[in-house]
């Protein structure tokens, strides 16, 4: 329903805000395919780790632009590149790379009994996404996406692999203002359950959680937006304010999992704000 209300609500405002430029102003144009970078940093709080109920600040540090016509962009500690590039309206198909780092308790841990627990190693993953883009629903600019991601572990961390499925909408609502609005869903292997979920006969006792063994499945839904502010009088250059949320809700042997269901909860927010700059 909060996914829904949302896109509804930016298909409706989109054009009309658009359409607000004032007397002889010029939108820029929708087919230019230069190349463009974005950073954006500042403060993010999220949990210690996936099912914690205790948050922490960190560094936040995001990029996407545009490269020789194949856009990029990062999400968390992920990095995309889509080798297609992206047609000025009609259906855009996207297929590409991802890399990415999981740190999921490869740190100090707020909470005791989970901290007591081994301290594990940073995932690396790497994959592919494939997908398909509605491009100028209500606009020249706005971005209805369906896409699946797909990571495996290649670094020895949990040697498992997760696949996301999601759709986003993405659309200026006026000059100066955008927003993206995403819902997702998320599968993961057996290994990945064990290595992040279980709870061995040793790790009990060095701990006091319950022994659990964990099997692979759905692992979570996910709803998020984003809003960037542009107060340099256009999205397409200059410093921009910007904030994003997110709600992800843990299921099945995820959220049973002591270390979530006794220490945790299965319910996680992250939030982030700061700035951000095109060139």
């Amino acid at each position: 329903m909060f996914r829904t209300l949302i896109a509804a609500s930016l298909l409706c405002a989109a054009s009309p805000l658009l359409a607000q430029g004032g007397a002889g102003s010029q939108l820029p144009d929708p087919n230019d395919r230069s190349n463009t970078f974005t950073l954006a940093v500042g403060a993010a709080a999220v949990p210690y780790y996936e099912g914690s109920d205790d948050y922490k600040l960190i560094p936040a540090v995001a990029v996407r632009g545009r490269v020789a016509g194949m856009d990029f962009w990062s999400s968390g500690t992920k990095l995309y590149l889509d080798l297609i590039g992206r047609p000025s309206s009609g259906i855009d198909f996207d297929v590409g790379p991802i890399v990415g780092a999981r740190f999921n308790r490869s740190g100090k841990i707020k909470d005791d009994a989970v901290d007591a627990l081994p301290e594990l190693d940073v995932a690396i993953e790497v994959g592919a996404f494939g997908g398909i883009s509605l491009i100028g629903l209500t606009n020249p600019y706005d971005a209805l996406n369906f896409r699946v991601d797909y990571l495996a572990d290649v670094g020895g961390a949990h040697k498992s692999s997760l696949i996301t499925p999601s759709v986003s909408f993405s659309t200026p609502l006026s000059r100066t203002f955008y927003v993206s609005a995403s819902a997702s869903a998320e599968w993961a292997g057996d290994g990945y359950a064990d290595y992040y979920y279980s709870v061995s006969p040793a790790e009990s006792l060095a701990s006091g959680l319950a022994v659990y063994e964990a099997d692979g499945g759905f692992k979570e839904w996910r709803l998020g937006l984003t809003a960037l502010s542009s107060f340099s009088g256009d999205l397409t250059h200059g410093w921009a304010v910007f904030a994003s949320g997110s709600y992800a809700h843990l299921a099945g042997d995820f959220a049973d999992s002591p270390i979530v269901d006794d220490r945790g909860s299965a319910s996680q927010w992250l939030a982030a704000v700061g700035v951000a700059y095109t060139f």
